[in-house]
This record gives structure tokens, C-alpha cells and sequence, in this order.
């Protein structure tokens, strides 16, 4: 079974409770061996958190995650399928606060999201960069190894006069602890109090294709919302695609703050078309599987054409699937076993029969009679291999 890594280090308040653990980057049992760029970082640590393990069994009860974000994860979509009440936003010192990243924190801060900042210094220079976003932030993570004696004597006072809890991290040694103690910071991190623990994830993800499959069947089934939502949630990586497709669309000027909100704006229809195009275009183990995407989506056009109209989108869904088995290389009654789904679409994709059948024959018939065309025009540039390897796929035997 694959492994995944992940740590999580131990944040404690004053009377020695642990009331939240920050979520650590690892890409190995001991360590780090290559740091990737922060997005590809935070998002690991997203989906082996909620997609391979139990939440509870990494954040117990009652306690908080904190997560890495700069610039590049505030607004690349991946917060959106986080849950409020858990995860804190830990923006970091290096972030570049522009004016898209400041609305993006003003979007989470009235989403409900706990945000701090990390790594702070005290320095003029890091209090004049953050004050921008001074107000929509709760805790205040300060560097104590970076920050001079002097700056934290003075800052430490008035941030906590605004309002702001004020954490003392890179605490090395029992006497810094006590400095930090009498000096009135509220949380406390560091090697001194707990080193990072490295916790061992087993991949066991479901296939992605089945995933999308029963996702699929959940709408044709017309399950509530809640389900269809509750499903989503339960796969970040689907629900990160999900969020990225509507932010690329212009339609669409509202900022995605909730899954609801991805399936109220898609509407089902549109949703459970984007997830066919998905599996083809990304999920699929076929060499060819552009070419049997663009032959899919013009076979089910076509069906949903010829279908009388209440029939139309359950033609086109007939359509679609019914070149899974090319699309994954796998026997469809298989496929479509972990599936519930409509009878018609089940007799056509797996014998070719039922109330489809005579639109799915004339159909192919026409794409026969164009590939035919179009190997005709380009045979001198196919190669023998290739050739060999479709007439053996179709059972033609050779006599040369």
C-alpha cells in the first residue's frame, strides 16, 4: 500500500493544554527531502488530512488545525472545502499582500475563518506590511528566536491591547518558556514543549473514476442536497476541481464560499455533464483518450438530439457512458456494478440493447464511415504497430 506523510506539532496554552496542532509538510518518514512550492505543500497536507485519514484521529475534540497559506493558497480555491470550525489560516510573513489576496482574506475572515500570521518579528517593517490586514486577524504567531527583547517587550503589550492572542513559537528552552510566560504570550510552540510527530498515512483512495460514477448515480438517483454535498465533501480533490472550474468561469461573480453554493450555481444537469468531461479529460488510463472523449461528446450529442425531449439527458448520459470501457481499459459490466443507474443506460452500455439501441447502431455507423475516411487520408503516415494493434483489437485475423 502507498504511504503518505504528514506532521503535526503540539500548541499549548498556559496551563500546559493542548489546544491546537500545526500541520507540517513531510514527504518522507524523517523529514523533508524536497520542499515543494507552498501551494503543492498545503495541499497535500489538505487531502491526506480529509481524504486519508479520520479528522478526528489527527485534531482530537476540541482542539484546531493550523495550516500554511501565502499568497498563491489564499487564492487558489483549495480553503474553500476546509472546514471553519477546524482549521485556523496561518498566513505567512512572506506572503504578498496584494489587493486580490486582501480580498480573499476579507472573503474567509467573513466566512468565519480564524486567521493568524506567522513568523512575525515585531520589526517596523512586519507591522507596517501587516496592518492592512491587522483587523481580520485573531492570533499573532511570533518568530522569538527572530524578534529583539526590546520589540517584544513593547509590541507584545499592545497587540494583546488590540485585542489579538499572541503566540511564542521556536520556544527552545524551559528559561525562554518562563520569559515568554511572564511577558503574557497566551500560546505557546516549540521544540521544548513537543518535537513535530510524523504521522504515517495509508493511501487507500478509492478510485477516482468510481468516485465520479457514484457521484453520477447519487444525481441521477435525485438524492438531497445534503448527500450529493455531504459526497463532495468527502473528496477535497473533486471538490477543489469543482471550485477551481466555477472561479474560471465569468458567469459566475459571486465568490464560492461552500459546496452548496458549487451545486446551487452548477445545478445538477450542468454538474453531472462536468463530471463525465472530467473522467474523460483527467481521470482516464486510455493512451486515446482525448480522441474518445471528442468521439463521446458528439455520439451523445447526437442521442440527445434523436431522443424524444423528456428523454434527452438520460440519452445523453447513455451516450457518454457508452465508451467507459475504451475510456478505462476495463470490462464495463464491471464498471457499472458499482453503480446504480438507469436501465436504459445499463442495456446499452453493457449488451448494446434497449431503448437506445437503433440511435446508439445508426450512430456508429457514421463514425465508422468517418474514421474509414479519415484512415483512408493519412494511412501512409499511420504506423504498421499501430494498425496491427486495432485490427487485434477488433479480432481480425492476419493472412499476409
Amino acid at each position: 500500500m502507498e504511504k503518505a506523510y504528514i506532521a503535526r506539532q503540539e500548541i499549548l496554552d498556559r496551563n500546559d493544554k493542548v489546544v491546537a496542532y500545526e500541520l507540517l509538510f513531510r514527504d518522507h518518514s524523517h523529514g523533508i527531502k524536497d520542499f515543494p512550492t507552498n501551494l503543492k505543500a498545503t495541499s497535500q497536507v489538505v487531502m491526506n488530512t480529509l481524504t486519508n485519514l479520520k479528522i478526528e484521529d489527527l485534531i482530537p475534540k476540541n482542539t484546531k488545525a493550523y495550516i500554511n497559506a501565502d499568497e498563491t493558497v489564499l487564492t487558489s480555491g483549495i480553503i474553500d472545502i476546509l472546514d471553519k470550525n477546524i482549521f485556523v489560516l496561518e498566513i505567512l510573513e512572506t506572503a504578498d499582500l496584494n489587493e486580490k489576496v486582501i480580498k480573499k482574506i476579507v472573503q474567509y475572515h467573513k466566512s468565519g475563518f480564524e486567521m493568524a500570521i506567522d513568523d512575525f518579528d515585531c520589526s517596523a517593517e512586519m507591522i507596517k506590511k501587516f496592518t492592512p490586514i491587522l483587523k481580520y486577524i485573531s492570533l499573532i504567531k511570533v518568530d522569538v528566536i527572530s524578534a529583539s527583547p526590546e520589540n517584544l517587550k513593547n509590541i507584545i503589550p499592545k497587540l494583546k491591547k488590540l485585542g489579538k492572542k499572541v503566540l511564542a513559537e521556536k520556544v527552545e528552552t524551559e528559561e525562554e518558556y518562563d520569559l515568554y510566560m511572564k511577558l503574557g504570550f497566551d500560546l505557546f510552540q516549540g521544540y521544548y514543549l513537543s518535537k513535530p510527530e510524523v504521522i504515517e498515512v495509508n493511501i487507500h483512495k478509492e478510485a477516482t473514476h468510481i468516485v465520479i460514477l457514484k457521484l453520477i448515480s447519487l444525481l441521477k438517483e435525485d438524492a438531497e442536497t445534503s448527500r450529493v454535498e455531504k459526497f463532495v465533501r468527502s473528496r477535497p480533490d473533486l471538490s477543489f476541481k469543482l471550485i477551481k472550474y466555477l472561479n474560471n468561469q465569468n458567469q459566475f461573480e459571486s465568490e464560492i464560499d461552500s459546496i452548496t453554493q458549487v451545486l446551487t450555481l452548477m445545478g445538477r444537469e450542468r454538474l453531472m455533464r462536468w463530471l463525465l468531461m472530467y473522467m474523460y479529460a483527467e481521470v482516464a488510463t486510455s493512451p486515446i483518450s482525448e480522441g474518445v472523449l471528442l468521439v463521446a461528446q458528439k455520439r451523445a450529442e447526437q442521442m440527445e438530439e434523436a431522443a424524444p425531449h423528456h428523454m434527452r439527458d438520460k440519452a445523453y448520459l447513455a451516450g457518454m457512458f457508452s465508451m467507459m470501457d475504451i475510456l478505462f481499459q476495463t470490462d464495463i459490466k464491471e464498471l457499472m456494478s458499482h453503480v446504480k443507474m438507469d436501465k436504459d443506460i445499463v442495456n446499452l452500455v453493457t449488451t448494446k440493447t434497449g431503448r437506445f439501441a437503433g440511435s446508439l447502431e445508426v450512430i456508429e455507423k457514421k463514425e465508422k464511415e468517418y474514421l474509414k475516411k479519415i484512415v483512408c487520408e493519412h494511412f501512409n503516415e499511420l504506423k504498421i504497430e499501430d494498425i496491427l494493434y486495432a485490427l487485434e483489437f477488433a479480432g481480425v485475423k492476419l493472412d499476409i
